[in-house]
């Protein structure tokens, strides 16, 4: 009866919002063709993997992001979600973060994936029930595009949960593969999610973006194996009938590369046959969101002179990880003018780049939806509700001023 319940709930909130996005109608106006994108990191919900090494009280990553504590005067901490701390696994959840996301003009969820090995002999995926329970089981779920950042960083055992290990700091979670876990992992994110008419593809091929081309190079240990991991993989995507597969390079965050840095990049694009650039943080980080945002102009504007492939602008609604880090305060906070006005203002530049680019595919990149404890999400909170939401939607839409 439980299931029935939920399920009716999902199909009223559903027709619900519908009505609501249909009677406004702004999104009549917008281009169907660019993809707006907003990185889901997908920590709150109880997986097991992470029950068993990181979060035991069930509730994912909130119990540590309900812990942040303020460092400075002014410092907002703990984050206090509008809708509380529901879980990114339940599809009575997704179900309204879509109808929410397509009213404001965001059309595309990048979900991060994962792979990772323990030193108990697991191998295998982590956190996927976000995408698999939550976001593929909301009846909307058709409506929006989606694809996958297979997020292959390194985590250490205080990392995610520095209440829980303290100072220590060896490997937890190791993300290195080999060809044995790639003849796993690519029959299983073509059959899960590449096959979706709504996965997203480039010109048939579906889109998958990578963290770090750098661990992954490491894991073969060289990038002529890694070139040849490449192209297994490729081929695994021809032969599920794509014409073949699209990789992205998702750095971490961006910063302004030295001349021995573009020459190293430019080879391993070449050689590994990356088809896109993009950034997961837009980078350039400093306490002030209008220089932070100004670093990251020049930043894009150094890729997209010395790369070969398009290159998709990102913008941070901004970033304070205080949560995970003790010792972190007002030096690794974007604590001065972060504001939804100041974010539209760089969204609007990107969208300009976006559409200085028309020989490229038409990609927006936004961190984040809901990176509650990196402190960059458009979901709505209690200090600025909807306006960050309603600063996409007024770029979007052309309605945005910079005189305002």
């Amino acid at each position: 009866m439980k299931t029935n319940l939920n399920f009716l709930a999902v199909l009223a909130l559903s027709a619900a919002l519908v009505s609501s996005c249909a009677q406004c109608g702004e999104e009549a106006a917008r281009d169907k063709d660019l993809h707006v994108c907003a990185y889901i990191w997908p920590s709150c919900h109880d997986d097991s993997l992470a029950h068993r090494w990181l979060w035991e009280e069930g509730i994912g990553e909130w119990e540590v992001i309900r812990k942040g504590t303020p460092r400075f005067p002014g410092h907002y901490q703990p984050r206090q979600p509008y809708w509380g701390f529901e879980m990114d696994n339940d599809p009575v959840v997704v179900e309204k973060w879509i109808q929410t996301a397509l009213k404001y003009g965001v059309n595309t969820f990048i979900y991060d994936w994962y792979w990772y090995k323990t030193a108990d002999g697991y191998s295998g995926p982590y956190l996927e029930s976000a995408l698999n329970d939550g976001f593929l089981k909301a009846p909307s779920n058709g409506k929006m595009d989606f694809y996958i950042m297979w997020a292959n960083h390194d985590v250490i055992y205080n990392y995610w949960n520095c209440h829980k290990w303290g100072d220590k700091t060896d490997l937890l979670f190791n993300p290195d593969v080999n060809m044995e876990d790639l003849k796993q992992i690519m029959p299983r994110i073509i059959n899960q999610y590449f096959v979706r008419p709504n996965y997203v593809k480039i010109d048939g091929c579906p889109v998958l973006a990578i963290f770090s081309i750098d661990n992954f190079i490491r894991s073969f240990g060289s990038e002529d194996a890694a070139a040849e991991a490449m192209e297994f993989m490729r081929e695994e995507v021809r032969k599920a009938g794509f014409p073949g597969l699209h990789i992205q390079q998702t750095q971490g965050g961006g910063y302004m590369m030295s001349d021995e840095r573009i020459e190293s990049m430019r080879r391993i694009i070449a050689k590994l046959g990356i088809d896109s650039e993009t950034l997961y943080n837009m980078g350039g980080f400093v306490p002030d969101y209008v220089q932070y945002g100004s670093n990251a102009l020049k930043i894009r504007e150094q890729m997209d002179e010395v790369f070969d492939v398009p290159v998709f602008p990102t913008v941070s609604v901004g970033w304070d990880d205080t949560p995970r880090y003790p010792g972190n305060g007002l030096e690794s906070v974007t604590a001065y003018h972060q504001t939804p006005q100041s974010f539209a203002m760089f969204l609007q530049k990107a969208k300009e780049y976006v559409y200085a680019h028309p020989d490229q595919p038409k990609f927006l990149m936004i961190n984040a939806w809901n990176e509650w404890v990196e402190g960059s999400y458009l979901l709505p909170d209690n200090y600025y509700g909807f306006g960050y939401l309603e600063a996409v939607k007024d770029v979007l839409d052309g309605k945005y001023d910079a005189k305002q």
